[in-house]
């Protein structure tokens, strides 16, 4: 492994008793409790969250002060755990801690993904493996996982030299997460799979409940090896939120007893499936989705698909859903009208283009898109997680401006 010379070493120390001394703030603490608040349905305002890694090469780059690469990789990653306060003052939290990896693995149907990128641009193509599934079921082997412990352990011994006396370092839990559709669409393309679903009735079945098995016994495969580990704090949970909650069980509980998925946050979504009717996603898709899901404690579902064509036959019947995104192809009265009143949090995805598009925000535009979804989630738990902007022009000062409109727009309503 590569050695981090002593230069280094003191600049990431300095930045890691910077991500200390944010977390142990009176704010910090205030924004613990207010997203414990909101997940558990009984909060006083809207939480706002805006992704970095997306864009984080427009603004982490001028940052960075060391050398070495090895160095400069975990510089990278520390100012990424404070950036969104330390630049954006959004409701980001600041860990009291350097997370570790659980450094586990799973392989759908033990097919390895293959990836055509192009050039210096997010565009890339997934490279078909299954081109007719009668011919090519027999492909389709079970998957498999693993864990690397000796990755994490090595890990932990660089953090723990890196860090011991400074900020504590542990391996950290996270939402459970499982997405079979897009599995699929990694190794037969969105297309074929549409059409798998006219040509092969039963094979397709078959494959969903495959993939749906081999998720289940990943989870236990997790929990066997003592991996399965709290998500009540602020412990990742897809699509840009926080595991924040009473309602599940918390360290000192886990401490006296082995987990089940029943004690931790799963997520789940289907945006491969927009393009299908809501029955044949009844059929095809949910009975599926609905096994994985049951398993979970508390469930958020959804990405950047449009949820309320499936709503009333599928999603409301997931009695452990908290979350569900709200994204910008959703009808969002539509869903106002049936989360009002639910503990179920409406998280708004909004447009990205605000973010991602010109170097000045269209503030008066920004701040009508935004008074549409406060009208529209009137009586429900709202959360703006802002996703998918993938450059800022070079201007991450609005970001914090973003934040701000927001904010005002949520206390004026």
């Amino acid at each position: 492994m590569e050695v981090i010379s002593s230069k280094d070493r003191q600049i990431l120390q300095d930045l890691a008793k910077k991500q200390f001394m944010f977390s142990q703030s009176e704010q910090m603490q205030q924004l613990r409790q207010e997203w414990t608040d909101h997940n558990d349905c009984h909060g006083k305002r809207p939480m706002i969250t805006v992704e970095l890694g997306t864009f984080a090469q427009d603004v982490i780059p001028d940052l960075l002060k060391c050398e070495g690469e090895l160095a400069r990789s975990i510089e990278w990653d520390l100012h990424s755990n404070i950036v969104n306060h330390e630049l954006f003052h959004d409701d980001s939290i600041v860990k009291d801690y350097i997370p570790i990896d659980r450094f586990t693995k799973f392989v759908p149907f033990d097919i390895p993904i293959q990836i055509d990128h192009v050039d210096n641009s997010v565009g890339h193509h997934f490279v078909e493996v299954i081109h007719d599934l009668q011919q090519d079921f027999h492909l389709l082997k079970p998957s498999t996982f693993s864990v690397d412990t000796q990755k994490r352990e090595q890990t932990l011994a660089l953090y723990h030299d890196l860090f011991d006396g400074i900020i504590p370092v542990k391996v950290a839990g996270s939402a459970l997460y499982a997405v079979p559709t897009q599995d699929i669409v990694h190794i037969m393309s969105m297309e074929n799979m549409m059409f798998s679903m006219y040509d092969y009735p039963d094979e397709f079945h078959q494959m969903m409940s495959q993939l749906t098995d081999d998720y289940l016994a990943y989870f236990q495969f997790i929990a066997d090896n003592g991996l399965l580990l709290p998500t009540t704090q602020d412990e990742h949970l897809a699509q840009g939120s926080y595991s924040f909650t009473t309602e599940l069980p918390n360290q000192s509980v886990w401490e006296t007893r082995p987990f089940t998925t029943k004690d931790v946050w799963g997520f789940m979504d289907s945006q491969e499936t927009s393009g299908i009717s809501p029955d044949m996603y009844e059929e095809f898709i949910f009975p599926y989705y609905q096994k994985i899901c049951n398993c979970y404690g508390l469930l958020s579902y959804g990405c950047c698909e449009a949820v309320d064509p499936i709503w009333e036959n599928c999603l409301s019947k997931l009695k452990n859903l908290r979350k569900i995104s709200i994204s910008p192809w959703c009808n969002e009265e539509f869903m106002g009208e049936q989360l009002q009143g639910k503990r179920i949090v409406y998280q708004r995805k909004p447009s990205p283009s605000f973010l991602g598009v010109g170097s000045t925000l269209e503030e008066d535009k920004l701040r009508e898109h935004i008074r549409k979804t406060v009208h529209a989630a009137k009586g429900c738990t709202l959360e703006f997680s802002q996703r998918d902007v993938y450059t800022l022009g070079n201007t991450y000062q609005k970001v914090a401006r973003y934040v701000e409109i927001l904010r005002e727009e949520c206390e004026n309503f």
